[in-house]
């Protein structure tokens, strides 16, 4: 039996402009996934997915073929039909993938729901890209596409800095020296008074992504300033400057994707800083604050609030 294991992932900084070389601080969460495979019936690949509370929310079957690729025993849905596509990629990328004609059963398992958005996907790409033993960046761009930063949150244990490296895309480098991740010692003193909390939806990346690329251009400026805002929020000793560099930071990219920040949509008389994480519109908020903001979130419907010492990896 082979084992796998990749970390959830936050993005605090650069969410959006990442993608146009941004310094970014991105956090591995304490929850993730696992994978674990095992020898099966021949010829098959038999698939199961459980969520956090142990109940399977997908399950399929694959018939390895002669030259390893796989293809459906029935027409199947749209996981069906993504995993596919990602198995049969990994298997392009390393020809020796499945290669051996045995079968498996393979299982994964959430420790977050699905709705949080802190990486099903990526933490599978990382998964499969593992146990295929392929760049797990190559995976992800020739199959859900993205930053890349959830995959470094993936093998990271402690907060990290990343970096695309624009003008190594440019010059069409090889994939290692495309970006630049680097592990920093985020540990605010006033994490006590960091909280994350959920909107009860999860956003669609990919389309934040897109309406992200149809409305921005000449982001220089605007990335100057992410990037010391990143540097500055790392550094920071009291509560009251990381809100002003939160709120900052929130009208910086406000400006730039033309949508209110969240505080102004849903939260105006909140007693402290809230800033979107990823993709505006859902997953999760931090909200900063002195007081504890539990009863108040609460009373505005939203109940999983999650305290920063419970969420980071350190």
């Amino acid at each position: 039996m082979k084992h796998f294991y990749s970390h959830g992932k936050l993005l605090l900084t650069g969410e959006y402009v990442v993608l146009d070389g941004a310094l970014s601080l991105a956090i591995p969460t304490k929850l993730g996934q696992n994978l674990k495979v095992e020898d099966n019936t021949f010829g098959e690949l038999h698939w199961i997915s459980i969520d956090e509370n142990g109940q399977v929310w997908f399950e399929d079957t694959f018939k390895i073929q002669t030259n390893g690729t796989l293809k459906q025993l029935q027409n199947g849905n749209s996981i069906s039909n993504r995993l596919l596509q990602v198995l049969n990629t990994a298997k392009k990328l390393n020809p020796d993938f499945l290669a051996d004609e045995k079968g498996y059963k393979v299982t994964t398992q959430l420790e977050f729901p699905k709705i949080w958005g802190l990486g099903t996907s990526s933490t599978l790409i990382n998964n499969i890209s593992n146990w295929a033993n392929i760049n797990p960046y190559t995976l992800l761009d020739l199959s859900f596409s993205g930053s890349g930063y959830d995959i470094a949150c993936a093998e990271a244990n402690e907060p990290i800095t990343y970096k695309i490296n624009q003008d190594a895309i440019l010059n069409q480098v090889q994939d290692d020296n495309k970006r630049e991740i680097k592990t920093v010692d985020f540990n605010p003193s006033f994490k006590n008074d960091l909280y994350f909390v959920h909107l009860n939806q999860k956003q669609n990346s990919r389309e934040g992504i897109a309406q992200y690329r149809a409305n921005t251009s000449g982001l220089s400026d605007d990335i100057k300033n992410i990037n010391q805002i990143t540097r500055d929020m790392i550094d920071c000793d009291l509560l009251e400057d990381f809100q002003k560099l939160i709120d900052r930071h929130e009208q910086i990219i406000s400006n730039i994707i033309k949508q209110k920040p969240v505080k102004k949509r849903l939260f105006k008389d909140f007693n402290g800083s809230i800033k979107s994480l990823g993709a505006w519109g859902g997953d999760f908020v931090l909200a900063a604050s002195k007081d504890d903001p539990k009863t108040y979130f609460k009373g505005k419907g939203f109940s999983t609030i999650i305290a920063f010492n419970d969420m980071i990896l350190k």
